[in-house]
């Protein structure tokens, strides 16, 4: 069974929206990665990229990332990486030519048997809708976090806040960086 692994930036107040700014930015304090910027505590982007053998995202994170790191140098290591769009609205004519092969799925049932095929880790990448319909549907399988020393109050969340049973995570590894900026990785205990 392949793992689905969440990465992303998360505040204190567990936000995950906006990170790096810049246009189309909805949240008002985009671009909040950026403070302090210290180049180990981004090592983690790096060391994922070996167990990475396809790509996950929803809808908009998909428009947003696609025309931009199909054609970016700190990207092109996921050029070729099968990739999907967990999406019920994106056409098939809206995929981006020129990124590597790209699969629409229309349901969790179908991330789910995806997950069944043969091969390596599945990783999403923003989408925190998409996370946490995933989450809530039991099928990640780890969460890699950077979780940034600030409070945003606003914006959306990785973690759903519906009345469900608790779910444990295990820390399989972490690291604190003087910049306040924690690496956390935690496996889902099944």
């Amino acid at each position: 069974m392949r793992e689905l692994v969440y990465t992303g930036f998360m505040s204190v107040d567990g936000v995950v929206d906006s990170p790096g700014g810049g246009p189309g930015e909805e949240h008002r304090s985009g671009g909040w990665v950026a403070h302090d910027f210290l180049p180990e505590a981004f090592a983690l982007k790096g060391e994922e990229l070996a167990d990475t053998t396809a790509l996950l995202f929803g809808r908009r994170s998909y428009e947003a990332f696609a025309p931009v790191w199909r054609d970016s140098e700190d990207h092109a290591a996921y050029k070729e990486l099968p990739k999907y769009v967990l999406s019920s609205t994106l056409p098939d004519d809206a995929l981006v030519d020129g990124w590597g092969p790209t699969t629409i799925l229309r349901s969790s049932a179908e991330v789910a048997a995806l997950k069944e095929t043969a091969g390596g880790a599945i990783f999403i990448h923003g989408s925190a809708e998409t996370a946490r319909r995933l989450s809530d549907a039991g099928l990640i399988d780890r969460y890699h976090l950077l979780v940034f020393p600030v409070l945003l109050g606003a914006g959306k969340r990785l973690f759903s806040t519906a009345d469900r049973d608790g779910q444990r995570l295990r820390l399989r590894e972490s690291e604190a960086y003087k910049n306040g900026v924690l690496k956390v990785i935690y496996e889902v205990v099944r």
